[in-house]
């Protein structure tokens, strides 16, 4: 006879750790069946930092997640008694009019935000490591700052087996089917059974929701930490992290050292097609290196944009660029968070209670409804 849980979450890395944390906080009786480990570095959530900001030029109504993103994390610290969230800072550059600057500043207009623009004359007395461009502008957010990615993971997890939880590692789902009222999901160990389904894949997402008619598209990203010789980078000076929109070139930030010794930089825009998550190409080529060298040039001449370590990430990209938040038509206890386009950790925690509370309950209080499948029609 299958083991009988209240929910199974598919896929416990950053929104399936939060998921499960917030299921077992509930009093559920919760299984989290993860094909890797915990805080693994075979898919989306890991590099040791991500930013957190809340002037967000994707979109403005991801402000009031923010809000209660920013309470949660807070709160998982305090129960945890771990450091989680560095408050650094952030400095956003970008063309006057580009998506970048225009989105910061009706995001922060609308919701009250406290954003400050920067001429490019003010960089060397705030932050004097940085540069842009003549003819671009910048907006710093001093509440923005970087989570410690793979300790949030951990820590969700832990917290979440800590309120009862069971968590099994190592274990590849083979498939799952829902009657509407009951869940079963068949791995390569076992059967299980529960009144409701969380699938939070990430690259896998595509493959384990063959139904959701909207077109999932997977991106190979590569993180580089490149070396620094002075502290004009240091998280702890503090430097803020930086994200610039470069006109005709792309998207890149960086994230200032935690180690005293290098930067990490990646390019947020482009990335080779991945057909299967498995077989990712996890090797440094020049051409990884050529594009975010450049920005590195531009933004921070101090550092050397020759990588001394890598690490590959995917995106699962949305049509939009937008995530999506939903249950699947037809059958309402199987809920799912995808599409997080290379933007979402920062959400792991107030995604991950909207996806218990739409498990548990059928629907969630948190304004989700604009990353539900219904925009696409």
């Amino acid at each position: 006879m299958a083991a009988r849980f209240d929910s199974i979450v598919i896929g416990v890395g950053g929104f399936g750790s939060g998921a499960f944390y917030h299921l077992a906080r509930r009093g559920a009786r919760v299984l989290g069946i993860e094909r890797f480990g915990v805080a693994h570095d075979r898919g989306s959530s890991h590099g040791e930092t991500r930013v957190i900001r809340k002037a967000y030029f994707e979109h403005p109504d991801y402000v009031p997640l923010l809000h209660r993103a920013y309470d949660l994390w807070a709160e998982l610290e305090a129960e945890s008694g771990r450091t989680l969230f560095h408050q650094c800072g952030l400095l956003l550059a970008g063309p006057p009019d580009g998506v970048t600057i225009q989105g910061a500043k009706f995001a922060a207009e609308k919701y009250g935000l406290d954003i400050e623009e920067l001429e490019p004359a003010d960089l060397g007395d705030r932050v004097p490591g940085l540069r842009f461009p003549e003819g671009m502008v910048a907006v710093l957010e001093s509440i923005a700052g970087y989570l410690e990615v793979e300790n949030c993971v951990r820590t969700h997890v832990e917290r979440g087996q800590a309120a009862g939880g069971v968590l099994h590692t190592g274990e590849t789902v083979t498939g799952w089917e829902s009657d509407g009222r009951t869940v079963r999901v068949t791995t390569d160990r076992d059967e299980y059974e529960a009144a409701s389904l969380v699938v939070t894949a990430g690259p896998w997402a595509a493959q384990l929701l063959s139904d959701l008619v909207v077109k999932l598209e997977v991106r190979r990203k590569p993180f580089l930490w490149c070396p620094v010789a002075n502290d004009l980078y240091d998280a702890a000076r503090p430097s803020p992290a930086w994200f610039y929109e470069l006109p005709g070139f792309g998207e890149f930030y960086a994230i200032p050292s935690i180690d005293g010794q290098t930067v990490k930089a990646a390019e947020h825009t482009d990335g080779a097609l991945v057909a299967d998550p498995l077989a990712i190409d996890r090797d440094l080529h020049p051409e990884d290196v050529e594009r975010v060298a450049e920005f590195l040039k531009v933004s921070a001449p101090d550092v050397d944009p020759r990588p001394v370590r890598h690490s590959i990430c995917m995106y699962t990209n949305s049509p939009d660029g937008h995530f999506l938040i939903d249950r699947l038509p037809g059958r309402e206890n199987v809920v799912f968070g995808a599409g997080f386009s290379g933007h979402g950790f920062k959400f792991t925690g107030v995604l991950g209670q909207a996806l218990a509370e739409m498990a548990l309950d059928g629907k969630t209080d948190l304004p989700v409804g604009f990353l539900s499948r219904a925009r696409f029609g």
